[in-house]
């Protein structure tokens, strides 16, 4: 469907199922050893190009005049080759949001995205991220075991997303859950529709009962957006701040307690967070193949045809471990790809780091003993060619008692979150539901 790999290269690697979400490097290999771009299968029928060289990432990236971003060139899902049931459908179909734009209907919708984002004041979203992390760390400290990723890397940015989006507590459990089903590719029909319906309801709310956050400052933006286009704008930034938040974290935390320069005193580690940050955005970025571009007519790129509107997914994480790069030095290089490059890079890497630094920080000074509960190689990925997720992150830790905490401790700061969102429950009895969702509703019911 795209071009014909060379001799020795397999014909569409696949990116899809355990084996991928085990090793993804390992494709990565086989796929760099035939040149820098190859054919893969994103799920069952669903054949692209992926592209594992730095330079080609960039060169694809930064080139609008020639790779499209909107999904509606697709060939094979718009002659019904790919069926719209596909599980990777939802996160490439074209959506009218900045994602899924190009030209200057992008720029308009790139810039209420932005110029919102910029009335977030830092030091008010720090304060609240560190009150979120101390109320979720007070559920679990006493008991001297958790799992990072259902209880802390999944539900800290839930928290402070739907409060940064006026979000009711009623809306947060079905927002993430739809998210995290199109991420996973599991009933995606099914989590996009249950998505697009809380958003819908979301923006109906705020066109009622406009407050201080972003979903009303999106809405009073010059870029006039109408509902449909606020809905998914509210899905990529949601999408941003949901699941490849909850990876930076829960992989950030799993290097810091397995890898030698940090693992030991973390409290007062050879190597801080910040650099802990960029190693795994350098190795282990939270969203490991995405940036889906369409080249606008056939092109040939280092001697491999690309036909247009044939898929052209951009790995950065292969991009970024590329071995032609010649420094190996991560530590505060920032010129990676995990954010992507080019028009459509992430508008929202300040907060999305700041979230993930507050979080570990608060995390390791709380409780400085911790450890994994299993050796780091039988934790387990999340099948799915988009992320780099983990399953679960079990550790265990000397118990640490919790203090009582003055009630106004526990609540969002007036000036920075509206009303409308849900304040952080008191502290509960050290006893948890079992799984991760059903954690996350008891979590939203105050239970």
């Amino acid at each position: 469907m795209t071009a014909v790999p060379p001799p020795g290269c397999p014909a569409h690697q696949s990116l899809y199922g355990p084996e991928f979400a085990a090793d993804p490097a390992a494709v990565y290999r086989r796929l760099r050893e035939a040149g820098p771009t190859g054919p893969v299968e994103l799920a069952p029928g669903v054949r692209a190009t992926l592209v594992v060289g730095y330079d080609a990432a960039l060169h694809v990236l930064r080139s609008p005049e020639t790779f499209a971003k909107d999904p509606r060139r697709w060939r094979d899902l718009a002659d019904g080759t790919v069926p719209m049931d596909s599980p990777v459908v939802p996160m490439m179909m074209y959506r009218p949001n900045a994602l899924f734009t190009d030209g200057e209907e992008h720029r308009r919708l790139r810039g209420a995205i932005t110029d919102s984002l910029a009335r977030v004041e830092p030091s008010t979203l720090r304060g609240y991220v560190e009150r979120s992390a101390d109320t979720l760390i007070d559920r679990f400290a006493p008991l001297g075991t958790a799992d990072l990723l259902g209880e802390y890397a999944q539900v800290l940015p839930l928290l402070v997303f739907n409060h940064l989006f006026g979000c009711p507590a009623g809306h947060g459990v079905r927002l993430v859950e739809g998210m995290s089903g199109i991420f996973d590719g599991v009933d995606a029909e099914k989590a996009n529709e249950l998505l697009t319906t809380t958003l819908l309801d979301l923006v109906a709310l705020k066109r009622r009962r406009p407050g201080a956050d972003m979903t009303s400052w999106l809405m009073e933006h010059p870029a006039a957006l109408t509902d449909e286009e606020m809905v998914h704008t509210l899905v990529v930034l949601m999408g941003a701040g949901t699941e490849p938040q909850q990876n930076l974290i829960a992989n950030s935390l799993r290097l810091l307690l397995s890898d030698d320069r940090f693992a030991g005193d973390l409290s007062g580690g050879t190597l801080p967070v910040e650099d802990a940050l960029d190693e795994v955005l350098w190795t282990d970025p939270p969203i490991a193949n995405y940036a889906v571009h369409y080249p606008r007519h056939d092109v040939v790129y280092e001697g491999t045809p690309l036909r247009a509107g044939d898929p052209l997914v951009v790995s950065l994480a292969a991009a970024n471990t590329d071995p032609s790069l010649t420094s190996g030095q991560r530590t505060g290089n920032r010129a990676h790809l995990a954010w992507s490059a080019g028009p459509h890079n992430c508008p929202a890497q300040g907060p999305a780091r700041l979230i993930a630094a507050v979080g570990v920080e608060k995390l390791l000074d709380r409780i400085p003993d911790i450890e994994l509960a299993v050796p780091v190689e039988k934790l387990e990925w999340r099948p799915g060619p988009f992320h780099r997720a983990l399953a679960a992150l079990p550790v265990s830790f000397p118990p640490v008692p919790v203090a009582a905490r003055p009630e106004d401790e526990l609540r969002t700061p007036a000036a920075a979150f509206p009303a409308s969102a849900p304040e952080p429950p008191p502290t509960p009895a050290p006893d948890r539901p079992r799984s991760g969702w059903a954690r996350l509703s008891a979590w939203w019911r105050g239970e």
